[in-house]
């Protein structure tokens, strides 16, 4: 067999109208395979991706033809032109690899995105203008440690001024080595040398103290910090958790917090020493000798104009090292709490090269930064050094010709020394500050943002009993305002009634619990507890009065007593045994530890039905007004599914309002009334079940018979007949309905009386 090459199609124009290609299919190929040179085999079935792409319809065999036998390129946009001419028209040979858009793909792609805060900063990306006000903001965080950091400056003062009296000892040291009476500053040698080694032990006591006062300092501002933003963070309305991924805002509260901490206390502390020692060196160079003086300032502005495009240049890396170290986080942090789900689907490797996609990014930039710091550092001490041989060779010429003595030489040089290594610690001073920008201006967007709904404004919630009343509600999640979820939603809920909420999948069920909570607000029309408007009420307060039972419960690490106490952390023991008790929490029972077993990260040391069974003792606790169960046995086995149930009934029988979101027949048939709401956003029916299920063409009886049953099929279109019988009951049709259901699922005989055992028990 003969391997031949492809026809050279890998060129920049095909490659552009292939990355325009808005076919999902077609930018696959070109980014996967295209642009990689093909061996072909003749005459076989593996082909190209050329030959592939043009194969998927019979449309393109004219076009493969021309690319076999010449004119490749036009053939090949000719091809993708097809394919991009209309992005909802699918081929019937693509619809496998697609899905035909609906008119709500359109509507949802209109994303709205104000609440999502700037990776880059309230700056944003690539922008350098606004860093006075920030470096100000910034240097204000410090203000209530402004009498600490006096007394730290007072040290710094102290030990600059002992390193500053070093050389100009040194020189009046060698100095008086030339003289016969050894006498410097009107004392004899050895005891100048023990004053001053007292004055060292001064500047390093001195020294000491900074540090720690600074240390202590900075770790203080770093733990307030991260107080006041972590409590921004959590009273901030849903809309913000929507729109804000997790990772990012531990990115913010983390690496963020330590670096504006050291920002403000041990890297100030660095510039304002560096800063002394630069003034009182030049200072006393310039007392030395003016000429010399002049040769060291004709190289101070190159160092000065090169540290301020460093400095400006890192804090723009600073900002995209710590965005990037936010997602790396959100990935890290989202991958590792669903690890059994990657390792479910054997999905190891390729979460590990979507984490070390992240880190070369990270690399990346870093690699970029070393090389640009490499060469600032590198050019600024070629700069000293060389102005250090010009002074040393000047000097030495003065010293010839008796216009400065050896020791005054050795005095000025070492100042030299100290003048560039102060001058270098401002430029770290500098770098280091803007990386503090950096983060700092990631914290100030988050402590800027006022959330939506106010968790502690509003009047004062005494009681959430009375009737609950949707008026008029419409509304859409705030990141996607196109979606309507309802439009003109209109019921009542009486007080002390258990009401169960049926709907399509995606109709807005959970919706309904999140509007009652406060979580969002409707976009018209308003909902009313006892006549109140919620939206007028504090909704800190309000959530107090409601309980709480979700799908899926979510349980802390802590122990199963700080559970269930959630909701009343000041509750006594003896609540919690009893709230316990009434949940039917009797497999504590079985735990060594009792009420002090620790539950777990999220709860996984726990079954599902036990930690439900925790939910509903953490609401039994609270003795809300209001109880919402959103599908609170959805996710359950039949033991567990009865155990909740007899747990539930404890609370369907006291005196509080019940909002059951469900879509079992269990949980629909013991409520007094349901509700249940269309596709279109408004109320479709509303009554008692015997009523709703008696109309069978209503929609609550559609929505029934698809859940029991599923799709229309040959089998039910043949019973059809049977359960439109007036003879049948509704009980005998709701039967018909299931064995429909266990035969469409393909249920043996045995596994069909299990299954019509454990609807019995869902019954009773």
């Amino acid at each position: 067999m003969t391997a031949t090459k492809t026809p050279n199609l890998y060129n920049s124009n095909i490659v552009q109208q292939l990355r325009s290609a808005r076919c999902l299919s077609t930018r696959r190929i070109i980014h996967k395979q295209l642009i990689r040179p093909t061996t072909a085999l003749v005459n076989q079935t593996s082909r190209s991706p050329v030959h592939r792409l043009l194969q998927t319809s019979p449309k393109n065999k004219e076009s493969l033809n021309v690319v076999q036998h010449g004119d490749k390129e036009t053939a090949y946009k000719n091809t993708i032109n097809k394919k991009n001419s209309d992005p909802t028209e699918v081929d019937e040979e693509d619809e496998s690899q697609t899905f035909k858009k609906s008119e709500k793909a359109a509507q949802a792609s209109q994303i709205n995105l104000s609440a999502k805060l700037s990776s880059y900063g309230k700056d944003g990306e690539g922008k350098t203008g606004g860093g006075r006000g920030e470096v100000w903001r910034l240097l204000k965080i410090a203000a209530p440690e402004v009498r600490t950091l006096s007394v730290a400056f007072v040290l710094l003062l102290i030990s600059s001024c002992v390193t500053m009296a070093v050389p100009f000892s040194i020189g009046k040291i060698l100095d008086s080595a030339t003289q016969p009476d050894g006498i410097v500053f009107g004392l004899k040698l050895e005891y100048f040398v023990g004053a001053m080694a007292a004055l060292l032990m001064t500047g390093a006591a001195a020294n000491y103290g900074r540090i720690v006062i600074l240390r202590v300092v900075g770790e203080r501002v770093v733990s307030k910090l991260r107080s006041s933003l972590f409590r921004r963070t959590f009273v901030q309305n849903a809309e913000f958790f929507d729109a804000n991924r997790v990772g990012d805002l531990i990115s913010r509260l983390g690496s963020d917090t330590i670096i504006v901490g050291k920002s403000i206390t041990q890297n100030v502390s660095d510039g304002l020493r560096s800063m002394v020692s630069a003034t009182a060196a030049l200072t006393m160079m310039a007392y030395m000798s003016v000429k010399l003086m002049g040769v060291l300032a004709i190289a101070f502005p190159p160092v000065a104009v090169g540290a301020f495009l460093y400095g400006r240049a890192i804090r723009n890396l600073s900002r995209r090292i710590q965005k990037n170290l936010g997602t790396l986080t959100k990935v890290a942090e989202e991958r590792l709490g669903n690890v059994r789900t990657s390792q479910a689907f054997a999905g190891e490797l390729q979460e590990v090269h979507r984490y070390n996609s992240q880190v070369r990014k990270i690399f990346g930039l870093g690699k970029r930064e070393a090389f640009i710091s490499a060469a600032f550092f590198s050019a600024s001490g070629f700069m000293g050094n060389a102005t250090f041989l010009a002074l040393l060779y000047i000097g030495s010429g003065m010293v010839r010709q008796g216009a400065m003595s050896v020791g005054d030489l050795t005095t000025f040089l070492m100042y030299t020394g100290y003048a560039g290594s102060s001058v270098f610690g401002l430029s770290s001073f500098y770098s280091e500050l803007m990386k503090g920008v950096g983060a700092a201006s990631r914290l100030f967007e988050l402590q800027d943002r006022e959330p939506t709904i106010s968790p502690t404004k509003g009047d004062m919630v005494r009681s959430a009993r009375g009737t609950i009343e949707f008026r008029d509600v419409a509304f859409a999640y705030p990141t996607r305002p196109a979606v309507a979820i309802f439009d003109g939603l209109n019921f009542t809920i009486p007080q002390g009634s258990n009401v169960a909420i049926v709907a399509p999948s995606g109709a807005g069920k959970s919706t309904v619990a999140s509007l009652i909570m406060r979580f969002y607000t409707p976009t018209r029309g308003e909902i009313t507890i006892n006549g109140k408007d919620i939206t007028k009420l504090n909704a800190k307060q309000l959530r107090r009065k409601i309980g709480y039972v979700g799908q899926e419960p979510v349980l802390f690490s802590g122990t199963i007593a700080e559970n269930i106490a959630y909701g009343r952390p000041l509750a006594s023991r003896s609540e919690i045994v009893a709230a316990a008790r009434q949940a039917n929490c009797n497999f504590i029972s079985d735990f060594p530890d009792g009420l002090e077993t620790f539950c777990g990260a999220r709860g996984t040391q726990l079954s599902g039905g036990q930690k439900q069974r925790i939910a509903i003792a953490r609401a039994l606790l609270k003795k809300p007004d209001i109880l919402i169960l959103d599908e609170a046995t959805s996710a359950l086995d039949a033991e567990s599914e009865t155990l909740v149930n007899e747990a539930l009934q404890t609370l369907l029988r006291g005196d509080n309002t019940t909002i059951s979101i469900a879509h079992r027949l269990s949980t629909i048939q013991r409520s007094d009334t349901i509700i249940c709401i269309g596709t279109d956003g408004k109320v479709a029916q509303m009554g008692p079940y015997t009523e709703l299920a008696a109309d069978k063409d209503g929609a609550f009886a559609k929505l029934m018979e698809w859940q029991l049953t599923g799709p229309p099929t040959k089998k039910r279109a043949a019973n059809i007949e049977d359960e439109d019988s007036e003879e049948l009951t509704e009980e005998e049709r709701m039967r018909l309905r299931m064995q429909e259901h266990d035969h469409a699922k393909g249920l043996t005989e045995e596994e069909k009386g299990e299954e019509e055992e454990r609807r019995v028990m869902m019954t009773k």
